[in-house]
């Protein structure tokens, strides 16, 4: 690989939803065209439960079935895409801001979105709406 294609980093959201299945096929199909790589993140977080009685659970537990889910979802995607090279990274955090940080450097971000906003007639989600507002390179919002 070129130092330039090196350089050429698409980062893409993963949640093991349809939509973010979606995103990862057209990161991969852009990546394919332009000789970047892919970055492919699912951001997890230890669930909060308030006023139940709940069992503890580590949170490597978390990070164990969010790394599980992401190379299932990225094995079935790259079959279709043999020569991208794909990196894959489950990362602790809040899904919107994980994103962020991690498009830091990128050249681009491909979120999926549902459309389940706050409010009727939303018309992309709130992780993809957060990171179409606040994300430093162009992003893409692959809707379902």
């Amino acid at each position: 690989m070129t130092e330039a294609a090196q350089d050429r980093v698409i980062v893409v959201g993963i949640d093991g939803s349809k939509s973010s299945r979606r995103a990862l096929d057209w990161a991969l199909g852009q990546a394919e065209a332009t000789g970047a790589t892919v970055t492919a993140v699912q951001a997890w977080q230890v669930p909060v439960n308030y006023g139940t009685v709940t069992m503890v659970m580590p949170g490597s537990m978390f990070e164990k079935d969010a790394e599980a889910a992401l190379a299932a979802t990225v094995d079935a995607a790259t079959a279709a895409h043999p020569g991208v090279q794909v990196r894959q990274f489950a990362a602790e955090g809040h899904p919107a801001k994980t994103l962020i940080n991690w498009a830091k450097r990128a050249e681009l971000l491909v979120v999926g979105s549902r459309g389940h906003g706050g409010f009727v007639g939303s018309l992309i989600g709130s992780v993809s709406q957060y990171c179409v507002q606040h994300a430093s390179c162009p992003v893409v919002v692959v809707r379902d």
